[in-house]
């Protein structure tokens, strides 16, 4: 199978230099919960540095979180859950689930997860949809259309589709539910219903709490300005090279904010350097 290398990077969208704010990419986080606090500000965090504005749709408390943190994680605007219909519109993306609660792990106040995502998505099918975490593990397949990415491990893949996730299913299930799948694992498997790729490497460092939900984040931001394949494709190859540099400093005594900070740091060399020298 065709390996993801540097040269898909050289189809990645960058910023033009008469570019304007709000032009580089909006994305919608929806994520965050009374248990799971966490995640979504991984992905937040990574998605901050690459385009032009996120909102962040959490609960209250996660919001006045956000806030507080919001000179170490950059620029977003911190929305209320109600009112995240207004901003998906606005946005060229939405990333939904990273710490969103299973269903035992819900406050009774909150909308289930399996509800949000099935709302949203059956909402804004138009909109590109990045899929992970809790609203995997909530969702029905049929949930899905030609504008989802969804992100799984090898166990949220079997779980969700009731099939083992060897290669052939991969792209099985991405040509029948038309969607694109990044399955996570040592050696990445990316299909679109038409075509597949892996993207090799990264580290044991990288099985960390969170690191799921930078590389999650930095799919979903690029995927504001690219299709959904090579969205994919590129923030696999990225977030495995940025754990690798991580390795040489620190061995695989890192985590999933060391994770995100490196991030910008190997995409100017792998995406933004090559415009430079082209």
């Amino acid at each position: 199978m065709e390996k993801v290398t540097i040269e898909d990077l050289k189809k990645l969208y960058l910023p033009p230099k008469e570019s304007h704010k709000g032009e580089n990419g909006k994305l919608t986080i929806i994520g965050g919960s009374k248990l799971f606090y966490g995640a979504s500000l991984w992905a937040l965090k990574v998605a901050s540095r690459i385009i032009d504005m996120v909102f962040y749709a959490s609960i209250p408390e996660n919001n006045e979180l956000t806030k507080k943190l919001k000179s170490e994680i950059f620029d977003f605007i911190a929305v209320p859950r109600e009112k995240v219909e207004e901003y998906i519109r606005e946005s060229d993306a939405v990333l939904i689930g990273p710490g969103l609660p299973r269903e035992e792990g819900r406050a009774p106040e909150e909308e289930t997860t399996y509800n949000l995502t099935q709302r949203l998505l059956a909402r804004f099918p138009q909109k590109k949809w990045i899929i992970d975490a809790g609203s995997l593990t909530e969702m029905e397949p049929n949930f899905l259309n030609k504008n989802c990415l969804i992100t799984p491990h090898k166990k949220e893949f079997e779980t969700l589709f009731g099939v083992t996730s060897d290669v052939s299913h991969i792209q099985q299930m991405a040509k029948k539910y038309d969607c694109v799948i990044l399955l996570k694992g040592p050696t990445d498997i990316i299909c679109s219903p038409t075509e597949c790729k892996i993207s090799e490497g990264g580290n044991p460092g990288m099985t960390k709490g969170g690191t799921g939900d930078v590389l999650a984040g930095l799919a979903a931001a690029l995927a504001c300005k690219n299709d959904l394949f090579l969205a994919a494709c590129a923030a696999s190859f990225i977030n495995k090279r940025a754990g690798e540099e991580l390795a040489k400093k620190v061995g695989y005594y890192f985590n999933a904010s060391d994770l995100a900070d490196q991030i910008p740091l190997t995409m100017k060399e792998y995406v933004f350097a090559q415009f430079h020298h082209q």
